[in-house]
């Protein structure tokens, strides 16, 4: 019982951040349809700009409040100078861009800052909590925390807002939400701010468990999209649910199979909803009118 409430625990602290990733997926995609895998890079950003800023002798919450705003510049300038520029370009084209992006944000930190792996202290200490015999850090807490509030701020701002609405309207008909006055490109360029915050958000909140360094995006990226693509794309319940899922399968998998197999899950979890049910849990089956 506590090997399996330990397993559960740990599966939830990852789940939390894999969730904060699909849910920076789904912004962008609800204002333009394209994925972008440049996502992993601003969790990555978030922890290491955090991390220097903080050496350097700025406040914890100072060091991440920078880290957060020059990220979600760094998403606007990705929006400006590479997937602006290709508006018209297939969706496929606007994907490798992504994929080129993030491989240049990744070699620009690992030049800027370096190759190594760093941390800075959690928020509230490192006593660990015991539930059930299990033990959970107090900085996991915040993880699953910045998840949920992370969650509940886009769905209302999804479902109550008519910038949220005016979002969903430039991903269902860029044309027409023109012509009923949106602008477009302040949405997108609101859409890649808010992504890239919600990715430094993450960094911050995990680096004091996991640790960060320049190569970190990758993987995040990954299974951040295996998370989105389990509860569906662009819904952001379905973003929450898949990646505590995706983390819950991983930590079962670590636990009572083989650490070797763990990073496998995400791409597991890929082919069978691609599979089984290409909308994913909570995703909606598209109609073309013809």
């Amino acid at each position: 019982m506590p090997e399996l409430m330990q397993f559960l625990l740990s599966g939830l602290t990852v789940g939390a951040v894999y969730a904060l990733v699909a849910l920076g997926f789904t912004i962008i995609y609800n204002a333009s349809d394209v994925v972008n895998f440049a996502q992993g890079e601003f969790v990555m950003l978030g922890g290491m700009i955090t991390v220097f800023a903080f050496d350097a002798g700025l406040p914890l919450p100072l060091a991440a409040a920078i880290a957060i705003a020059v990220t979600a510049a760094i998403g606007v300038a990705l929006n400006k100078l590479a997937i602006g520029p290709a508006r018209g370009a297939p969706v496929v084209s606007l994907i490798i861009i992504t994929i080129g992006a993030s491989i240049f944000i990744r070699g620009v930190t690992q030049l800027v800052f370096d190759k190594q792996l760093h941390r800075f202290p959690a928020f509230t200490g490192d006593d660990p909590i015991h539930i059930l015999g299990a033990t959970i850090l107090p900085q996991s807490l915040w993880v699953i925390a910045g998840a949920v509030v992370v969650f509940v701020a886009l769905w209302l701002f999804f479902t109550r807002t008519l910038t949220g609405k005016a979002v969903l309207a430039t991903s269902n008909n860029r044309l027409a939400a023109q012509l009923v006055g949106i602008n477009t490109n302040w949405v997108m360029t609101l859409s890649f701010a808010l992504s890239a915050a919600i990715g430094a958000l993450a960094g911050v909140l995990v680096t004091p468990i996991t640790l960060t360094s320049y190569d970190l995006g990758i993987a995040l990226a990954l299974k951040g999209f295996a998370a989105a693509m389990l509860g569906g794309m662009g819904n952001p319940k379905g973003a929450l649910v898949g990646g505590i899922l995706l983390g819950l399968f991983e930590a079962l998998t670590a636990g009572f199979l083989s650490s070797q197999y763990k990073d496998a899950v995400a791409f597991v979890v890929i082919l069978a909803v691609l599979f089984a049910m290409p909308q994913g849990l909570f995703g909606r089956n598209s109609v073309n009118r013809v």
